[in-house]
């Protein structure tokens, strides 16, 4: 008897694990843009720690929540990598990317209901735009390695059948972290284009001036950073794909392979 979750109830745990990362981690961000207008000063490292310590967090606790349910991916180019690799169906990409989407704006609309005009007109809401000098094939390659980083670190410590499990939150969490801290510069540190496209669209209905002729950074470099970051990893660990199923219950997310002996 299968007891693995339905595809819509998987499809709404990505909705709302990804309506949390964009409230709480762009919301922070965005948040800080109105404290930083407010005190007349530039954005500082621990301003960027706040920001970073804050996606970190969520992410920790979203995969945590949803990771037996949907694998909590909350990320477009995290479900295409597992496809491309064939650890997830290609049939129920559409699905888990709508769902990330849908959520994305959702939690933008989270942060104009906390922050209010002020998180458009100021803040931004929170999104992730290019530095000035920052070009779009440039952008493009910071976003794609900082998808690979991360995807590197989820098939290591996730998707492995011989990584950590539950724990797998952890690294993961901190990675995140870290890889804001390190690129935020740059793009704003995004490699997740539901992350980017939530508050696009959010900014764009309330009157705000984001430039939508980035967005092709944030997604064009995240998703093809993480598919070859899982590709490399399995050409690195020997890893051989034989079969690919939902999450059952209790899995934090698929384990569909096994390494070459």
């Amino acid at each position: 008897m299968d007891t693995s979750p339905s595809l819509l109830k998987r499809g709404v745990a990505e909705l709302i694990g990804t309506a949390m990362l964009v409230w709480i981690g762009a919301g922070t961000a965005a948040f800080n843009g109105v404290l930083s207008s407010d005190a007349r000063h530039a954005v500082t490292l621990a301003d960027v720690g706040v920001v970073s310590l804050a996606f970190g967090m969520v992410v920790l606790a979203m995969i945590a929540a949803f990771g037996p349910i949907s694998g909590c991916h909350i990320n477009p180019a995290v479900t295409v990598g597992l496809a491309v690799t064939g650890r997830f169906p290609w049939r129920e990409v559409p699905a888990y990317v709508l769902a990330q989407a849908v959520g994305a704006v959702v939690g933008a609309l989270g942060i104009v209901l906390v922050l209010g005009s002020a998180g458009t007109s100021v803040g931004n809401t929170g999104a992730t735009v290019l530095a000035p000098g920052i070009g779009l094939v440039r952008g493009t390659l910071i976003e794609a390695a900082n998808a690979f980083v991360l995807m590197t670190v989820i098939m290591g410590a996730a998707v492995d059948g011989r990584a950590a499990g539950r724990w797998a939150a952890v690294p993961i969490g901190l990675t995140v972290a870290g890889i804001i801290m390190a690129t935020a510069g740059p793009t704003g540190s995004s490699f997740n284009p539901a992350r980017t496209f939530g508050p696009y669209v959010v900014d764009s209905l309330f009157g705000g001036h984001v430039s939508w002729a980035q967005y092709p950074v944030y997604l064009i470099g995240p998703v093809a950073g993480a598919a070859i970051a899982a590709w490399v990893h399995d050409w690195v660990a020997d890893f051989r794909v034989h079969a690919v199923r939902p999450p059952a219950e209790g899995r934090q997310t698929d384990h569909v392979g096994e390494p070459l002996r």
